[in-house]
């Protein structure tokens, strides 16, 4: 036994086992297998505050990945709502509502002669709420800046649905935060057409 090497697992144990008989300690036999415990106690200072260190730092990883995926994820969000909200304004033919929707369009004669006609459209003028069917945007998942048309089918339960063009300008990134901005609104398009 004096041969043992004291790193081996066996020479290890007998190490602690004379140690043991040499203080008078009783030793109870193992059972099953070392815990992580008993893993975490073997290893030296350095070693474990390395351990935390890569942990954390681990930690805060994942933590900026999700953060900066859901600020990515959310512009589909805001999108929508934008969409949402100039054609609840075009439903009530409000002209003034629409144009402050639209980024721009007050300077373009021809944007604002879009946004009469559709505020006096009688197919678009409806009560009710109004509910987007599907969007199909034309600058989806951008990661930078990015301009394009989204298709918009949407109706009022009880009607015919509707479907439009919105041209949408993207800017930023999702580090500094990504901004959509609405610049114009078609007539209604046929319901199987794209944009």
């Amino acid at each position: 036994m004096a041969n043992e090497n004291p790193d081996s697992p066996r020479g290890a144990q007998a190490v602690e086992d004379r140690l043991a008989s040499a203080l008078g300690v009783e030793q109870t036999a193992p059972t099953g297998a070392p815990g992580p415990r008993a893993w975490w106690r073997g290893l030296d200072p350095r070693t474990k505050r390395r351990l935390k260190i890569a942990a954390l730092l681990s930690l805060a990883f994942v933590i900026v990945v999700s953060v900066l995926l859901a600020r990515f994820l959310q512009t589909e969000n805001v999108e929508r709502d934008a969409d949402l909200a100039l054609i609840e304004a075009e439903t009530r033919g409000d002209v003034q509502a629409m144009l402050a929707k639209l980024s721009g369009c007050a300077a373009s004669p021809a944007c604002v002669a879009q946004v009469r006609a559709n505020a006096r459209n009688p197919r678009l003028l409806r009560h009710g709420h109004v509910k987007i069917l599907q969007l199909q945007s034309g600058t989806a998942y951008a990661l930078s800046g990015k301009t394009g048309s989204s298709r918009v089918a949407w109706t009022v339960i009880g009607q015919l649905p509707v479907v439009q063009c919105v041209r949408v300008r993207r800017s930023g990134n999702p580090i500094s935060g990504i901004k959509v901005s609405l610049l114009a609104l078609s007539a209604p398009i046929p319901n199987e057409d794209d944009c």
